[in-house]
C-alpha cells in the first residue's frame, strides 16, 4: 500500500526527510484537495484527491525530477525559462522537433551550438529545484507516494542530494514569511518616486527586475504585473521588496481604493502594459518619458 495522506498533517519537508532517510525510489504525487461533507478524527474537513498538482521523482533517496501539473516541463520550455533559448528559438525548435525526445533534442542542440551540456544540466537542475521549493510552501492537499514509479526514459534526470534541498527550503520558507509580512496584499500598485532619473542613475537591475519596472503604473496592481510576467507570488514579492528597498518604487493603493497602502483591495482589470524593456538601451529614460507624458 503506497504512503498517502494530506500535507496539512504531514508536510512536504517531512516527506522529503522520510524519502531521504529511507532511500526510497518512486514518485510523490500531490493533488488538488476536494472537500467532502465529512470530518476526520480531529475535526478537519476530509479531502479527496482531485486534479494532479505536481509530481516529484526520487531514486535511492535522491531527487531526480519534478514538474507542476499544468506544466509539461519539456527541455525546450526549461531552457527558455533559464534564458538559454530565446522565445523565437524556442518556438522554432518546438515546431521542428515536435516528436523528438528530450535526450535526442539535447544532443541536437549541443551539436548545433545552441547550448552546452553544462547549460542543459544546470537548467534542468534549477527547474527541478524551483518546483520543489514551490511545493515546500504548500500547506494542504492529498498526496500519494508511488513506489518505483519513475519518469519516462526520454526525460533528462539530474540527481540532487536532498539534504541541501531541505536546508535551502527551510531558509526560503522563512524568507517567504518575511516577504509576505512586508507585502501581504498583492492587489496594491506601484509608482515611481519623485526624481526617478536620479534614483535610477547607475543602477544595475536584472532582466526580471526591468520587466517589473516596465509595468510600474498606479493603474497596475502587483498581482497583475506578476501575471503579465509569468511570475509566482514569491518571485514578485522578492523583486518588489528589492526595488522598494532601493528607493526605485513606492507601494500605493490603486485608483479608487480606500484603504491603507498595505491592505488595499481591488485594482484594474488588466495591466497597462508598456513595451518590454531592452536592457541595452536607456530603459530608464524611456520609462521616465512615458511617465511624464502620462502625467
Amino acid at each position: 500500500m503506497p504512503l498517502q495522506g494530506n500535507l496539512r498533517d504531514f508536510s512536504t519537508t517531512q516527506l522529503l526527510n522520510l524519502i531521504n532517510l529511507a532511500g526510497k525510489t518512486g514518485t510523490l504525487v500531490i493533488f488538488e484537495g476536494i472537500k467532502t461533507n465529512e470530518k476526520d478524527a480531529i475535526g478537519n474537513i476530509k479531502q479527496v484527491a482531485g486534479a494532479e498538482r505536481a509530481r516529484v521523482a526520487f531514486k535511492i533517496g535522491k531527487l531526480i525530477g519534478a514538474q507542476l501539473g499544468a506544466q509539461d516541463g519539456n527541455l525546450v520550455s526549461v531552457l527558455n525559462k533559464a534564458g538559454k533559448l530565446t522565445d523565437d528559438q524556442a518556438r522554432i525548435i518546438r515546431e521542428r522537433a515536435k516528436n523528438t525526445s528530450d535526450k535526442a533534442l539535447a544532443l541536437l542542440l549541443i551539436n548545433a551550438n545552441y547550448v552546452s551540456q553544462r547549460d542543459i544540466v544546470a537548467s534542468v537542475q534549477q527547474h527541478t529545484l524551483d518546483v520543489v521549493y514551490n511545493l515546500l510552501t504548500w500547506i494542504e492537499g492529498p498526496f500519494r507516494f508511488e513506489d518505483n514509479l519513475l519518469p519516462s526514459g526520454d526525460r533528462i534526470l539530474v540527481p540532487i542530494d536532498l539534504e541541501n534541498v531541505i536546508i535551502e527550503g527551510a531558509r526560503r520558507i522563512r524568507e517567504i514569511e518575511q516577504l509576505t509580512a512586508h507585502l501581504p496584499n498583492l492587489d496594491m500598485a506601484l509608482k515611481f518616486p519623485e526624481n526617478p532619473r536620479e534614483k535610477f542613475k547607475g543602477i544595475h537591475l536584472s532582466v526580471e527586475e526591468w520587466r517589473v519596472v516596465s509595468f510600474v503604473n498606479p493603474r497596475n496592481t502587483i498581482r497583475q504585473i506578476a501575471k503579465a510576467n509569468n511570475m509566482s507570488e514569491i518571485e514578485i514579492r522578492r523583486i518588489v521588496f528589492g526595488l522598494e528597498q532601493a528607493g526605485l518604487v513606492e507601494i500605493v493603493p490603486p485608483p479608487g481604493a480606500i484603504a491603507s497602502p498595505r491592505t488595499a483591495p481591488g485594482g484594474a482589470a488588466s495591466p497597462q502594459q508598456v513595451r518590454a524593456p531592452n536592457v541595452e538601451r536607456s530603459v530608464v529614460e524611456r520609462i521616465i518619458n512615458r511617465l511624464r507624458s502620462n502625467g
